[in-house]
């Protein structure tokens, strides 16, 4: 099967695959007719399936797709980020769950209100649900790039099918078909990993061991930079700072997560959920750094198959910067042939796997694997447009718009922002293809705010001095030192000495940090004041 080609056995698995997510919501449906069963399973799901569901939410397409490229393109620095995970999961099992299950609502963000105001809760909703949206947006756009490139079919088509079946199913199924599902799609990501390891290995000229011999040489397993201090470098030290921080982020204030501790049939049930989740993705996480690897020794091993690659990715290039340009014309060719020679590995990283493929997997397999890639996508969507429909619900229809609703208006609130959340994030997919620029920026201001999230949670968690005026003084300041850090790279001539020395994953640790501190000198300075 060539790039753009989908056989007849491949598509039948896509089909069947379908139809299951789209039944597993019909199935749940009963299950979902009230808002604690729509919202968190009527607390009543086994740990292990909101571990596996967990898991799911880690691995995404980015994962799929991502995590392979940036292995064969650089090597295995990103990989310390999952070391971080077991040190948030401690975090999260003694202090996180139990305060959630305990003290705090459907929402993750209502306790902000208690203990700052009412602004500290819109706040973090605003910035949840602008996240929200735009990951659900780039995801599905990410997958579609994939998908499209391995069926030949439309951008647009791929989109809005994947946007139908995800929003339908989870429309109907609420979050227990969201987890059942997750857990399901998981294992089906995880097979096909191993599948592929399997199939690279066996193809592999001289074998695993030559293929690990090419990798190790070309210092593919390499973690980084153990010895430098340096703050300015992607070294181990910045990636795990980086990878504690934002994994704090996920276990103690995204809704996606806190759902599932409110699902789990109890705190000691919720708590082993984490721990599954943690210690099932690092392995995963490995497996697909090894498979950009071993994915970097075969291409070696076959200059051909590594020579369509490039021409591949010239091509899109070329028709990017140049969309009058004749298709197969020898001026074009020629043009095509210099791109590809100078092409450097991080410009078509990503297109190894999905190449591998659709050119190297038997009939049957390599649709089991893109319906795994649809997995990795649709186990992070969906949680998305659950865990966003209930933020809508607790923290804006019930707060503020109708704080006395019944069980029916909610639950039909709930219903109606699931199927809007869908459709915004499948049109910001949509946008994506003509306007990518402007979403990048729309991308990374929402990660400025939402890197205030953690530090604001963590102020009010840790110290029972804050208080409101520290509060909105650490987070005012953080949010400043966040932008400033973004933005500086972009506008380095502009504030020459005054521009940022530190590396990109230090914005959410420096922000985190800044929020906290200044909020806790600010609270300690407005208390003594008063006193």
């Amino acid at each position: 099967m060539m790039l753009g080609q989908l056989r007849t056995t491949d598509l039948v698995v896509l089909v069947v695959y379908f139809l299951l997510l789209i039944g597993a919501g019909f199935y749940f449906r009963k299950r979902s007719l009230t808002v604690e069963g729509f919202t968190v399973a009527n607390r009543s799901l086994p740990g292990w399936v909101c571990g596996l569901s967990i898991f799911g939410t880690y691995l995404s397409s980015n994962t799929f797709i991502g995590v392979p490229g940036k292995a064969y393109s650089t090597n295995w620095n990103s990989f310390v980020f999952s070391l971080s995970i077991p040190i948030a999961a401690l975090i999260a099992v003694k202090w996180f769950v139990p305060f959630y299950r305990k003290n705090a609502g459907l929402s993750a963000y209502e306790h902000l209100e208690k203990r700052f105001g009412p602004w500290a809760r819109i706040y973090a909703v605003i910035c949840y649900l602008l996240t929200q949206i735009s990951r659900v947006g780039t995801i599905m756009f990410g997958v579609a790039i994939g998908l499209s490139a391995l069926t030949g079919w439309e951008l647009e088509t791929i989109i809005i099918v994947s946007g139908f079946a995800v929003t339908l199913y989870t429309l109907l199924g609420g979050i227990e078909a969201v987890i059942w599902t997750d857990a399901i799609q998981s294992i089906i990501l995880t097979i096909g990993a191993i599948l592929v390891v399997g199939l690279i290995l066996t193809d592999m000229p001289g074998g695993a061991e030559n293929a690990i011999s090419i990798a190790s040489e070309a210092g593919k397993f390499n973690l980084g930079e153990f010895s430098s201090l340096s703050l300015a470098d992607s070294t181990v030290w910045v990636v795990l700072m980086y990878g504690i921080f934002i994994n704090l982020t996920n276990f103690g204030i995204d809704q996606n997560f806190v759902q599932r501790y409110h699902a789990a049939d109890s705190e000691k049930a919720a708590g082993r959920s984490v721990w599954m989740g943690a210690l099932m993705y690092m392995p995963v996480a490995l497996m697909f750094f090894f498979i950009g690897s071993i994915l970097f020794s075969y291409y070696q091993a076959n200059p051909d198959l590594l020579e369509e690659v490039k021409m591949t990715k010239a091509t899109e290039l070329i028709t990017e910067q140049s969309p009058e340009f004749a298709k197969g014309s020898d001026e074009e060719m020629t043009k095509i042939k210099l791109i590809a020679k100078e092409l450097e590995p991080d410009k078509y990283g990503d297109k190894i796997l999905p190449h591998f493929i659709a050119n190297r997997m038997p009939a049957g397999l390599a649709g089991m694997l893109i319906a795994a890639l649809f997995a990795a996508a649709m186990s992070s969507i969906d949680t998305s447009l659950n865990s966003s429909s209930t933020i809508a619900l607790q923290d804006f229809y019930r707060r503020w718009l109708n704080p006395q609703a019944n069980e029916a208006q909610s639950l039909r609130f709930l219903r109606i922002m699931t199927v809007l959340f869908g459709l915004i994030g499948t049109g910001v997919a949509l946008a994506m293809m003509g306007v990518k620029s402007i979403l990048d920026v729309w991308w990374k201001i929402s990660g400025v705010f939402a890197g205030g999230m953690l530090g604001l949670f963590l102020l009010g968690f840790i110290s029972r001095r804050a208080n409101n005026a520290g509060a909105a003084i650490g987070a005012t300041i953080g949010v400043l030192v966040i932008l400033w850090m973004t933005f500086s790279p972009a506008l380095k001539e502009e504030l020459g000495w005054m521009s940022s020395p530190f590396h990109a994953n230090m914005i959410t640790v420096i922000g985190t940090l800044s929020i906290f501190l200044f909020g806790l000198t600010a609270s300690w300075f407005f208390s003594s004041k008063r006193g």
